[in-house]
This record gives structure tokens, sequence and C-alpha cells, in this order.
């Protein structure tokens, strides 16, 4: 049994989405965010840094949603969600993995919180910034399923697919989303027709991005 802490369309989201691509059992934990819950102590005891999501395993805390992507698939290779070690996928699946957590995950939070890095008089000049580094990285992405397609890997679906589909959820509103671009907006479709997508949004009660 596994135990998540998420608040719904959070980065908890595509470990949650994960689980019930699995079918594994679990339980979970809502955290309001907005209300401060994750910096409580009891939950700062079990995840430090005061976001989600936390999964816990076997009794002890876990964190980091590209991590547990990544241990969550290897844990269970019969799903094929993981390229196994010999795969020449591998190397790939992990660059992506990495990249979508490097390189494109941050730089949501630099959008969504301006002040952070450099005060609020400032806000506009980061999400200038900000912009055209997440366009650039929607154009390489979007040139890597035109080139080796339907999926990152190729013609297999593996965890990082799931990754990328969250983010790009996340651009939704933005001035120019992920699915601005054909093959992006192409995958986006194709994941969204999973039934664990479906069940995910039933879970979570969203109910955004047509």
């Amino acid at each position: 049994m596994y135990t998540l802490y998420y608040a719904p369309g959070a980065a908890s989201l595509v470990v949650h989405w994960l689980l019930i691509e699995l079918d594994l059992p679990y339980e979970l934990r809502v955290l309001d965010l907005k209300a401060g819950e994750q910096n409580h102590a009891d939950y700062l005891a079990l995840n430090p840094s005061g976001v989600v999501p936390t999964l816990v395993v076997d009794g002890r805390p876990m964190t980091e949603a590209a991590a547990l992507l990544l241990t969550l698939a290897e844990q269970h290779p019969g799903t094929g969600l993981a390229p196994p070690p010999g795969d020449p996928r591998r190397a790939a699946y992990h660059q992506w993995m990495l990249h979508l957590a490097n390189a494109v995950q941050p730089l949501f939070r630099l959008w969504w919180y301006p002040h952070e890095p450099a005060g609020a008089a400032l806000s506009d000049t980061v999400q200038a910034h900000v912009r055209p580094r997440l366009e650039a990285a929607w154009e390489r992405l979007d040139a890597q399923l035109a080139a080796h397609g339907p999926y990152l890997l190729g013609d297999r679906v593996s965890a990082v697919d799931f990754y990328l589909t969250m983010l790009m959820r996340w651009s939704r509103a933005m001035p120019q989303p992920a699915t601005t671009w054909p093959h992006l907006a192409a995958h986006a479709q194709r994941m969204k027709a999973r039934p664990s997508f479906r069940t995910l949004y039933e879970r979570e009660g969203l109910s955004d991005w047509t």
C-alpha cells in the first residue's frame, strides 16, 4: 500500500496518475496548499521542503516527482513504462526525464512566483525572460516528437510521457500553451485518452484543460 500526499493539479498529479496506470493500491492524503498545510510540522517531518508530492512506501517517505516516476516504473518492469537496462532507449529515457525535471518544470515556478528570485518590482521582467525559455523548450520537445514520435521514446509510451503531459497541462493558461505546437497537441490528446487519465481527473476533482 502506498500513501500519496497530494494537492489537486500540483506536481503530485503525475505520481497519482502513474499509481492509477500501474493499478497499484494506494490511499490519498490531500493537502490544502492555500491554507499552508504543507508547512505544518507533521508534514515537514515527512517532506522538509514543504511541497508535494510525498509518497510513503513501506513507512518511508519519498519525494521529488521525477524520482518517484523513475522508481515506480522501475519497480514494475512488466508494464513497459521504463526501458530496462540494455535497452537502447534507456539513455534517452533518463535524458528526457531529467531534462523535464531540471530545465522545464523549474520555469513554471519562476512564472507563477516571479517575485521570488528578484523581488516584486521585477516580476514582469522575470516573466518576460521565462516565457521564451519555456517556448524554446516546447519547440525542442515538439521537434523530438516530430522526428521520433508519437511518444518521446518512439512508438511506446513511457513514464516520461506522463511527466510531459502534466507540464503541458500546467501551460494551459499561458500566453502560448504547449498545445500550440502540433505534435505536442497530438501527444496530449493521446495521453488524455488513456482511461487512467479520466480516473485521475475524477479522483482529484479536476475538470479543466479541454
